[in-house]
């Protein structure tokens, strides 16, 4: 398979790190922005099959003529979701598969946005569906660790362990820290921001998709592997709109284990209008809050030294199993930064990230899942992917919960 990655970040170089371990790559473009950031993700593998290039992923003609450049079998968007539309609008044009961590952005409802939802995360793509099946190419959207391994989870849930499912939360928690700072975000801040402080979006059957209030619904969850207990609230995330379409749950929400200093932090940064995307004057420059706010913060690929425990993303699901008695489980996947510091040069995050478009990436050039037209990760069978977690070096793990209150 040959690869076209946008964006030389903390997972755009984590994906060539990765890949560079894997034969199935014939040959992979790292393209940033900065050409010297892609330069210096090429170098660092010093792999002959990776080279680098210049684009602007905010630019639909650049992005085109890099495609006809470079004649890739994929591209893989690893840029943050802003950009999203470009890159798919381009692989639209250019007749070129596609592969995305994070969905094209929501848009409140103009009247009620704490109730309703507007424009969902990815709604934009799966309007442009007819397209991509005519055209004979594929997408395969939000496959990331969340969304993806996570939605993975969800169908290995309803296909092997669960007769009916009432209540599926995608947990996500973490016990990382960052030497000399209090607030240093492990992901793209611009991400965050957008993810926490939009409206979140819960599904429940018979009543489909609505919001609540930014950081509704505290509850802390007691997490794995010696991460302990963390502070989790209702976010918007992808999985909300993937899963409901090919897992069957009469409840599906997104849980961020972001402990009670994250959350004020994040709404010291609303009150402040800090999160704003829209650019205001500073004395002749213009310039968007949120762009400043990423700029003055340490960027996430180059903390990894200073960074300290482990992050976990998993799937809670509880419900019937197969025999009819009630089940609840906590399906899961443990980085540790150490380790993937030690063993690849990516912290925890990003490298746990990175992971799953390759993984996506093999299944699809080896036969095994055959995309067609626009596609989450649920759409295909999970054993062969969960297969591949371990062969990658990592793992996945089942944690029996408590069923109390769970009917039969």
């Amino acid at each position: 398979m040959k690869a076209l990655v946008i964006g030389a970040g903390g997972v755009g170089s984590a994906i060539a790190n990765i890949a560079a371990r894997r034969l199935f790559i014939t040959s992979m473009v790292v393209a940033d922005y900065a050409l010297a950031r892609a330069e210096a993700a090429v170098t660092k593998v010093n792999d002959s099959r990776f080279s680098a290039q210049e684009v602007d992923a905010s630019d639909v003609l650049n992005i085109r003529a890099l495609i006809r450049k470079v004649a890739p079998d994929i591209v893989v968007n690893a840029v943050d979701p802003r950009f999203v539309m470009p890159i798919f609008l381009a692989c639209e044009e250019e007749k070129v598969n596609y592969m995305d961590m994070a969905m094209s952005l929501s848009k409140p409802h103009p009247e009620d946005p704490m109730n309703k939802p507007g424009v969902k995360l990815g709604d934009e793509q799966f309007a442009r569906q007819k397209n991509w099946s005519d055209a004979g190419i594929y997408a395969v959207v939000g496959m990331g660790i969340e969304p993806g391994m996570s939605d993975v989870f969800a169908r290995y849930a309803q296909d092997e362990l669960f007769s009916r499912i009432d209540y599926l939360a995608v947990m996500d928690g973490s016990n990382l820290t960052v030497d000399g700072y209090d607030f240093a975000p492990s992901f793209s801040i611009w991400t965050t921001i957008e993810e926490c402080l939009n409206p979140p979006l819960i599904y429940e059957e018979g009543r489909g998709w609505y919001t609540t209030e930014p950081f509704s619904e505290l509850e802390t969850f007691d997490f794995p592997e010696g991460i302990g207990p963390v502070e989790c609230v209702n976010v918007e995330h992808e999985e909300v709109v993937l899963i409901p379409q090919k897992v069957k749950a009469k409840e599906v929400r997104f849980k961020y284990g972001l402990g009670a200093q994250f959350i004020e932090t994040l709404k010291t940064i609303h009150t402040l209008g800090m999160d704003k995307k829209e650019k205001v004057k500073v004395g002749n420059v213009e310039i968007s809050p949120r762009d400043l706010l990423a700029s003055i913060l340490p960027d996430p690929a180059t903390i990894g030294d200073l960074m300290h425990g482990k992050t976990c993303a998993g799937t809670l699901v509880k419900g019937l199993a197969k025999d009819g008695s009630p089940r609840a489980v906590y399906i899961y996947n443990v980085v540790d930064n150490k380790w993937s510091m030690a063993n690849y040069g990516n912290q925890a995050v990003v490298w746990q990230t990175a992971i799953n478009p390759l993984i996506a990436m093999e299944l699809i050039a080896n036969g095994t899942w055959k995309p067609e037209g626009i596609s989450g990760p649920e759409w295909f069978a999970a054993q062969p992917f969960l297969d591949l977690i371990v062969e990658y070096g990592s793992s996945w793990h089942i944690r029996e919960e408590d069923t109390r209150g769970i009917v039969a």
